[in-house]
Formats: C-alpha cells, sequence, structure tokens
C-alpha cells in the first residue's frame, strides 16, 4: 500500500528515501528540485503548455488529453526504470502541488506493491520550507568571515580550510560566480535563484551547529544571485571576522590565475567592465580596456585592484564589519597550497 507524506516529515526523512521522484516538466525540473531528485515527468513541456492552453478553452477536453499523455508517459516510465527493483524500493514522487501528475505514478507504484509515498502541497510546499528555513537557520551559526582586498585568496583559503575538515560555507562556489563585474565562470553557468535557495538550504541542514563555521565576505548580490537576508545579517552582526593579507604582487599573479580565460577573449573582458563606466568613468575604463587590449594583463589588473576594488572593499568592510580594524591580520607570504594548508590548521586552531 502506498501512503502520502507532509513536508515536515518528508524532510526529517530526506536521506532515507530509495529515490526522490520528480514527476514534473524537465524545465521545470531544471529550475529547481529537491535535493538528489530524479526527473520523472509525467508530461514534458510541449505537451504541459499543450494542456495547459487547451484548458483555457476546454477544461474537460484538457483533462482527458492531459489524461491520455499521462498514462502513456507512466507506462514508458514504468517499464524503462523500475526493472529489477525490489518490493522494498520506498521513493518519494512530488509534483507541482501535490495533485494529479505525482498522484498518477504513486499510484502505479502503490499498485505494483512499491512503498512510494507522495509529498503533500509537492513543490511548493518544499518551496515554503526552504524559505521559511531560510530566514530561522542563519542565526544557529558561528561564523568565522575571511575579510581582505581582492585577490588576497580567501575562496583558496576556504578551500584549504575545507580540506582540513572544517566546516565551510562557499556562497561564491554555489553561486557559480566570483562576485564582481568580472565575476562569471567561463565554464559553468549560474544556477537559478531557487536553484541557489536549495543548495544553500542542503548545506546549512547539513551543518553542525557547535562548530564554527567558515565564510567569506560577502556583498548582498554574488553575480545575479541574492543572499538571504537573514544571511546577510547574521554574517554581519555575529560573524567574527579575520582579515588576510597578501603582497599585492602575489595578489596580482593570483587574479591572473584566477582570469586566465579572458586573456584569450580581451573583448568580453572589455565587455564586461563597461558596467564600471557610470562609477568610474569613461575615461579611466577606456584606459583599463586599452591595457587589456595590449596585453598588459598584470597592469591592467593591478590597477583594477588599487582604482577599483580595493576602494570600493574597504568601504563595504567598514560599513559591515567594523571589529575588522582590531583584528591581527592573517599574514600570507604568498598562496602556494602549503601556506595555505598551513594558515587553515591555524585558524582552526585559534576558531
Amino acid at each position: 500500500m502506498s501512503y502520502t507524506i507532509a513536508i515536515g516529515d518528508a524532510i526529517a526523512e530526506l536521506d532515507r528515501f530509495d529515490a526522490i521522484l520528480d514527476v514534473r516538466s524537465p524545465g521545470e525540473f531544471a529550475e529547481d528540485h529537491l535535493p538528489g531528485a530524479e526527473n520523472w515527468p509525467v508530461l514534458d513541456d510541449e505537451e504541459r503548455r499543450i494542456v495547459g492552453t487547451l484548458y483555457k478553452q476546454d477544461p474537460l477536453e484538457a483533462r482527458r488529453l492531459g489524461a491520455t499523455l499521462v498514462a502513456r508517459n507512466v507506462a514508458r516510465l514504468l517499464d524503462e526504470r523500475t526493472g529489477g527493483k525490489p518490493k522494498t524500493w520506498r521513493p518519494l514522487v512530488y509534483c507541482w502541488r501535490g495533485g494529479q501528475r505525482s498522484l498518477s505514478l504513486h499510484w502505479f507504484l502503490g499498485q505494483i506493491g512499491f512503498r512510494s509515498r507522495q509529498l503533500v502541497g509537492g513543490y511548493k510546499a518544499y518551496r515554503a520550507q526552504v524559505r521559511d528555513d531560510l530566514e530561522a537557520w542563519p542565526v544557529n551559526f558561528r561564523y568565522r568571515v575571511l575579510c581582505g582586498l581582492t585577490g588576497c585568496g580567501k575562496t583558496r583559503l576556504l578551500q584549504a580550510l575545507a580540506a582540513e575538515g572544517a566546516q565551510v560555507l562557499d556562497l561564491e562556489g554555489l553561486a557559480a560566480h566570483r562576485g564582481s563585474v568580472l565575476g562569471g565562470l567561463p565554464d559553468r553557468p549560474q544556477p537559478t535563484q531557487k536553484g541557489f535557495d536549495t543548495a544553500l538550504w542542503a548545506l546549512l541542514r547539513q551543518l553542525d551547529p557547535t562548530r564554527p563555521v567558515f565564510v567569506e565576505s560577502e556583498s548582498r548580490k554574488i553575480g545575479r544571485i541574492a543572499l538571504p537576508a537573514a544571511l546577510l545579517a547574521a554574517l554581519h552582526g555575529q560573524g567574527r571576522p579575520v582579515w588576510i593579507d597578501l603582497p599585492e604582487a602575489a595578489r596580482v599573479e593570483l587574479l591572473l590565475q584566477d582570469y586566465a580565460h579572458f586573456t584569450r577573449d580581451p573583448e568580453a573582458f572589455c565587455q564586461a567592465l563597461d558596467d564600471l563606466i557610470e562609477l568610474r568613468g569613461r575615461a579611466r575604463v577606456a584606459g583599463w580596456q586599452a591595457q587589456a587590449r595590449a596585453g598588459d594583463w598584470p597592469g591592467v589588473f593591478a590597477a583594477l585592484m588599487r582604482e577599483h576594488y580595493d576602494p570600493g572593499y574597504a568601504a563595504s568592510l567598514r560599513r559591515h564589519f567594523p571589529a575588522v580594524a582590531d583584528v591581527s591580520p592573517l599574514a600570507l607570504a604568498d598562496a602556494r597550497p602549503a601556506t595555505l594548508s598551513t594558515a587553515a590548521r591555524h585558524l582552526l586552531a585559534t576558531a
């Protein structure tokens, strides 16, 4: 026999289901889904569009067509994906609101004998829970906030901390963006806002409140992704800052490594800098663009640091982390892996 399950109970058991089956269309699934979910669409994007359009004209005919399409797709899914599953297989099945789409697959799974559970309220209930949790959870943790000028190795130090067993909240990694006008990754698009929220929720869910959480200082937005207001408030209000100091030459070298893809496409770099014209002036931006087109990458990154990034970051830091003025800097001679590993062990020992 198969049953329904409420969102709170489903989340408590999320890691104990054998599978999480999202029966929504591929487009809905791509926007966001429960952590670990597989897409078992009972209507594809075009079928969903056709049925939705028809429903406005003739609800009965739309339901008849929808039932026909769903029945065909469920039959195919059962044939292609359930072979070899044991009778004890226990999937969680959901759609947008816990309606007919998930009920169709859930019912057949139960009739076969699998221990299926249908999520009451579907993805909509899950999304509401994520929003509530992202408002409530951030105050539960003790944050060590890595601060420092652009190119000082904050992200690499976070990675070294993770390698040493620290709890790390890599917001730029979750957002697939380095957090500046040049921060888009060449080989990885940013997630949707809902997708980022789910990834952040899944990570916070795993953290231990009794242990410190290391995180970089961030602005309100990372690329086009907005950070939850409650998380920013917690970082600014209760985070203990760590100031990282790295010589300018080493900072330039890190930027050359992180943004090497621009050296192969100077025009993309120049186009990204256009976004700074209003803030820094057309003449100054044109000078940076001329350096890039001439291949003077060390020069343009050094200029960007001194004339754009450093002043902006210093002003933001004074507003959000005034206590950093009283913190002894963590001075790094360079950003080699061995240096960062030593710094990570020191931070863990003094956390």
